[in-house]
């Protein structure tokens, strides 16, 4: 690694750290099916609490950060390329499910760093 690509990449860390809101439209699992060649995109519903928290709406329960969720997805995105995946969900589902613009952002950004895992071979792990 170079010294401008390791300052790019102390760069992205440290912002992978930072506090973010979180999206009353809820989230999305992201992974690769490599046999089938597409990036999927599990979303799921939350409702966002007085404290902030993520909040399942049918249990009430908190959703943990970290660890595993036994939650059943909404619906499921699948593109071949990122580009593909962001008309699905943001130009071809009415009602849109991500209400906020960084959100959006991040998730462009995700499609994109997974469509070059599956291009190129190489491990995607969800920022």
């Amino acid at each position: 690694m170079n010294q401008t690509t390791h300052a790019l990449s102390a760069i992205d860390d440290k912002l992978s750290k930072r506090d973010i809101d979180l999206d009353p439209g809820g989230y999305f699992i992201i992974y690769l099916d490599r046999d089938a060649g597409l990036i999927c995109a599990k979303h799921y519903t939350n409702v966002i609490d007085d404290r902030g928290l993520a909040v399942d709406p049918q249990t009430g329960k908190v959703i943990p950060a970290k660890g595993k969720v036994e939650r059943t997805q909404c619906t499921l995105f699948t593109g071949r390329t990122a580009k593909e995946l962001c008309v699905s969900i943001f130009e071809q589902t009415q009602p849109v499910p991500v209400t906020l613009l960084d959100h959006s952002a991040y998730l462009g950004r995700e499609f994109v760093r997974a469509e070059f895992a599956l291009v190129n071979g190489s491990e995607y792990v969800q920022d």
